[in-house]
C-alpha cells in the first residue's frame, strides 16, 4: 500500500489544480457548492464531472449531461477490462469498490507495476496486487475531495467578473493534447472539434459535445482503417 502510495504522489502535481477547477467551476456557475462535492463524492471522475456540471450550468437536461459524462468515462470500460486479468479472483464487492476509485492514474501505476512483476514472477498474488491499487486510488480519491473543498471555498470569493468557467475548456485542452500521438488521433480531434462547433452554432447547444464525440470516433476509426491497409503490405 505505501508502494501505491508513493508511485502516484508525483502525478498530485498535475491533479490538484484540476481539483480545484472541479469545485470551484460548478460553484461559481450557478449550480452551488454542494454539486461541486456532490460530483466528486458520487461521480468521482473529473473530465467527466466537468462536461456534466457545465452541460447543466447552461440548462441541458439531466439526461444530456449524463450522456456527455459517461461518453467521456467510456475510456474506463478500457482501463478496466485491461485490470481484469490480474484481479480475477477478487471478491466481487473488492472489484466494485475498485471499479468506483478507478482513474487514469491509478491504472497507469498499478497496470505497469503487475505487467512487469507478472513477466518476472507468476507467484504474484492479490495479497499484494490490491493493497498498491487501493494505496494509489484513494490517495488520489483523498486529495480529489480536499482539492474540490478547497475549490468550493476559493471559487466563491473570486469575482465575478474573472471568467473562472473559461478554465472548463483549458482544462479538456491540456487532456488532450497529450492524447493525439498518431495521424488517427488527429483525424479524429480534428473532426470531432470541427462537428461540436458546428453542432453548437446551428443550436445544438450540449448535444453538440456528443454529434463531435461520435463523429470523432468514426473519423478515428476510418483513419485507423486506411493507415493500416496502406500500411500492410499486399
Amino acid at each position: 500500500m505505501r508502494a501505491g502510495v508513493q508511485s502516484v504522489v508525483p502525478m498530485l502535481v498535475g491533479v490538484i489544480p484540476f481539483g480545484l477547477v472541479a469545485g470551484a467551476t460548478p460553484a461559481t456557475t450557478g449550480l452551488g457548492g454542494g454539486t461541486s462535492i456532490g460530483l466528486s463524492t458520487l461521480v468521482f471522475a473529473g473530465a467527466s464531472q466537468l462536461a456534466a456540471a457545465d452541460a447543466l450550468a447552461d440548462g441541458s437536461t439531466a439526461v444530456v449531461a449524463i450522456i456527455a459524462a459517461c461518453t467521456i468515462n467510456l475510456r474506463l470500460l478500457l482501463y478496466s477490462a485491461s485490470l481484469a486479468p490480474f484481479v480475477s479472483k477478487a471478491r466481487l464487492r473488492t472489484r466494485l469498490l475498485m471499479a468506483y476509485v478507478l482513474t487514469d492514474q491509478a491504472y497507469a501505476v498499478s497496470i505497469t507495476k503487475w505487467s512487469e512483476e507478472d513477466a518476472a514472477d507468476q507467484s504474484t498474488g492479490l495479497d499484494r496486487r490490491m493493497p498498491f491499487y487501493f494505496g494509489a486510488a484513494f490517495t488520489l480519491w483523498f486529495n480529489w475531495q480536499v482539492c474540490t473543498i478547497i475549490g468550493v471555498l476559493i471559487g466563491s470569493a473570486v469575482p465575478e467578473s474573472l471568467p473562472l468557467e473559461f478554465a472548463v475548456p483549458l482544462v479538456f485542452l491540456v487532456l488532450l493534447v497529450p492524447a493525439i500521438t498518431s495521424k488517427a488521433a488527429v483525424v479524429a480531434a480534428t473532426v470531432g472539434g470541427v462537428a461540436a462547433l458546428l453542432a453548437a452554432e446551428l443550436g445544438a447547444g450540449h448535444v453538440g459535445v456528443l454529434v463531435g464525440a461520435l463523429a470523432g470516433i468514426a473519423a478515428g476509426a476510418c483513419a485507423e482503417a486506411v493507415i493500416e491497409r496502406r500500411t500492410t503490405p499486399p
